[in-house]
């Protein structure tokens, strides 16, 4: 399964309300592996874990293993036990809402965002879930910057990673960390 599929955008969300906090800096891999070995003694690498949030580049199919540690983390038995409980749950769920994952889009495609307090971006799709700033408003992102980024959730935070501006090293970047991207629009080319 995509690592961007609603459904483990859904898990990683439960993950995180388990720790108790958002999984957005390598100290906080590290974190949620131990908190995992010490609940459950399954060892999950934080490498693998990073993969899975997006925090790095890595395979676009999550494993059933992995899916299955998470799953028991959560408190059920595996990750089909998840499946089946999400089918169950007919509450409204933000992670199923309105989103756009880098595979919905063809080069040249752009995503536009928006985000309090004014903040306002479009970004062009380069492929590989590579993108470049065309248009950017009261924004620490500038035209010409370029980032990796495999998902955008209406009214979840837009984790950015490898972010280059200028000549400084690659970075990682949160916009919309407080109420998230609050509008979000695909704008084919």
């Amino acid at each position: 399964m995509k690592k961007t599929s609603p459904e483990i955008l859904e898990l990683r969300k439960q993950v995180e309300e388990k720790l108790n906090k958002k999984v957005k800096t390598p100290k906080d891999f590290i974190i949620l592996q131990s908190s995992i070995w010490n609940d459950n003694h399954e060892i999950i690498s934080a490498t693998t874990l990073k993969r899975l949030w997006g925090y790095i580049s890595g395979a676009e199919e999550a494993r059933i293993s992995t899916l299955d540690i998470l799953s028991r983390y959560v408190g059920l038995n595996d990750w089909e036990d998840f499946l089946s409980n999400l089918d169950k749950d007919n509450g409204s769920n933000p992670v199923l809402s309105y989103h756009i994952g880098f595979e919905d889009l063809e080069i040249n495609d752009s995503v536009e965002v928006s985000w309090k307090p004014d903040r306002h971006c479009v970004f062009k799709y380069l492929g590989d879930g590579r993108f470049t700033v065309v248009k950017s408003e009261n924004s620490k992102l500038k035209v010409g910057d370029s980032f990796n980024a495999i998902l955008f959730i209406l009214n979840e935070p837009l984790y950015i990673d490898n972010l280059i501006q200028g000549d400084n090293p690659p970075v990682s970047f949160v916009a919309g960390n407080k109420g998230g991207i609050c509008e979000l629009r695909h704008l084919k080319q």
